[in-house]
C-alpha cells in the first residue's frame, strides 16, 4: 500500500485554495484537489501491509509539543523549469518530519536530505509554461493565509485513480502536551 505522513490543513485554509488555484489556472497545469492539500512530512512509498501496523506503532512514539504554523507565499521548485506550485508553512515542520525521519528509520525508509515545508498547489504537465507561470506565482508570492496549530500529524495511505489520489487516514498521532 502507498502511504506517506503529513500535517492537514485546517478547513479555514483549505477554503481559500480555490481562489488561489484559479490565479494560476491554464491548461497543462494539474491543480491538487484543494481538500487534499496537506504537508508531507515524509514519503514511504510502497509499505507491505504487513509492516502498517508496526510503521503506525514506531509513529506513535514520535513526542513533539505543538506548535504554531503560518501558510505563507506561493513559490515554485526547482526554479526555472517549473514542475511544483507551492504554498509556504513556516514553523516546527522540520523537527517534526526529523522526529518521524527517526522513528522510521529501522524500517529501512531512507532520511530525507532536504525537507522543505509546502504544501503543493499544482504539478505542471508543460515545461513551456514556466515563463507564464512564474510571472503568475509572483503576482501571489506574499499571500498570507493565517496561522494554526499543529497538534496532530497523520499516517495516510494514497490509492492512484485516472481522476487523481484518493487519501485515507490509517492513523492519527498527537502531540504531547
Amino acid at each position: 500500500m502507498r502511504c506517506f505522513v503529513a500535517v492537514d490543513l485546517p478547513a479555514e485554509i483549505k477554503r481559500e485554495l480555490p481562489a488561489i488555484q484559479q490565479t494560476i489556472a491554464m491548461n497543462g497545469l494539474k491543480l491538487v484537489d484543494p481538500q487534499l492539500v496537506h504537508i508531507t512530512l515524509k514519503f514511504l512509498g510502497e509499505v507491505p501491509e504487513g509492516r502498517v501496523a508496526e510503521i503506525r506503532e514506531a509513529l506513535a512514539r514520535v513526542r513533539f509539543s505543538p506548535f504554531q504554523a503560518r501558510i505563507k507565499g506561493v513559490g515554485a521548485f526547482p526554479g526555472r523549469s517549473i514542475r511544483v506550485i507551492w504554498l509556504g508553512a513556516t514553523g516546527s515542520f522540520e523537527e517534526l518530519a526529523r522526529a518521524v525521519d527517526t522513528a522510521l528509520e529501522p524500517f529501512g525508509f531512507e532520511r530525507d536530505k532536504r525537507f522543505s515545508a509546502h504544501a503543493t498547489l499544482a504539478r505542471v504537465k508543460d515545461l513551456s509554461l514556466s515563463r507564464v507561470l512564474s510571472d503568475r506565482i509572483s503576482g501571489i508570492s506574499d499571500i498570507d493565509l493565517g496561522e494554526f496549530t499543529v497538534d496532530r500529524f497523520v499516517l495516510k495511505k494514497s490509492t492512484l485513480t485516472p481522476r487523481g489520489p484518493i487519501y485515507e487516514d490509517i492513523a492519527e498521532f498527537r502531540a504531547s502536551q
